[in-house]
């Protein structure tokens, strides 16, 4: 809708392939109706204020291209990606902040890795699908904790017990029935 109406009371009708917004009784939008993922932008650039139009001193594409290439050559094709499937660049300029900054302040070779394989398997480049692989990164690689071995229950001095000396085991003996 147009932004001089932003904070106004107005009344949507939707129909499966239409969106119409009404002021009273006169239409002041009507959009086709966007279907598949949710969240989805439509903007008619007739509806952004003159203002707005213009992001320069704002975020750009350069300025998270140049972010991305610190953290190396997939990292710049993926958030290249994200920027230019969007009709209007600037939509793009959140999910760009979140993948670098939200995914990649702790670990840039994980997320670098993550845009990796994300390339290599041609998927669709989000927040949430870096996230998912940069989870699986992370459990592929993590080591299982060392094998403790149990301690024993037998009477006289063993290997295991000697080394932890506040270990107390009942023998099999206290587990019998009618105890």
């Amino acid at each position: 809708m147009p932004y001089s109406l932003a904070g106004r009371l107005l009344r949507v009708r939707l129909t499966g392939t239409r969106v119409t917004v009404f002021d009273g009784q006169q239409v002041v939008a009507e959009h086709p109706r966007k279907m598949g993922r949710k969240g989805q932008y439509s903007t008619d650039l007739s509806h952004v204020p003159h203002q707005h139009r213009s992001v320069s001193g704002l975020w750009s594409r350069d300025w998270f291209i140049d972010r991305a290439r610190t953290f190396g050559p997939a990292t710049v094709l993926v958030i290249e990606q994200v920027l230019d499937r969007r009709v209007i660049e600037a939509q793009g300029y959140l999910d760009c902040q979140n993948i670098l900054e939200t995914l990649g302040k702790k670990n840039k070779q994980k997320l670098e890795a993550a845009c990796q394989d994300l390339v290599n398997m041609r998927g669709y480049p989000s927040y949430s699908t870096l996230k998912r692989l940069m989870a699986g990164i992370d459990s592929d690689r993590q080591k299982p904790a060392p094998v403790k071995p149990a301690a024993s229950n037998l009477r006289g001095g063993n290997a295991a017990t000697a080394e932890l000396p506040d270990v107390y085991v009942r023998g099999a003996d206290y587990y019998r029935e009618g105890r």
